[in-house]
């Protein structure tokens, strides 16, 4: 049975770091695209950074320089290190993996081209 779970979450106040963890087990990530997205309180799910294989990666506007996504195959794990933490971070943060393409994606941040999904990991950043 594939399994993604998050860990990581919690709160912090604005201009501080975390990192999220995702571990993937019943499924190799090794050759899958990877993706954290997230959903704030009222608003769609959005796509917040991508890496594929190659360890390419793209990035919602809103974080790059500031979020960075990294993975681990050899462990199944991946992680998002997010810094410069603003009170718009705030939301529940999901892991999800899906065939390679999927990372070629030019719709990658509506997630429909992944096909697993972790439950997610809440993320509170207070000002």
């Amino acid at each position: 049975q594939v399994q993604l779970v998050e860990s990581g979450g919690g709160s912090v106040q604005a201009g501080g770091s975390l990192r999220l963890s995702c571990a993937v087990s019943g499924y190799s990530s090794s050759g899958r695209c990877m993706g954290w997205f997230r959903q704030a309180p009222g608003k769609e799910r959005e796509g917040v950074a991508l890496i594929a294989m190659s360890r390419g990666t793209a990035y919602a506007e809103s974080v790059k320089g500031r979020f960075t996504i990294s993975r681990d195959d050899a462990y199944d794990t991946l992680y998002l290190q997010m810094n410069s933490l603003k009170p718009e971070d705030t939301g529940m943060y999901y892991c999800a993996a899906g065939p390679a393409k999927s990372c070629y994606s030019g719709s990658w941040r509506d997630g429909n081209g992944m096909d697993y999904w972790g439950k997610g990991t809440l993320l509170t950043v207070s000002s």
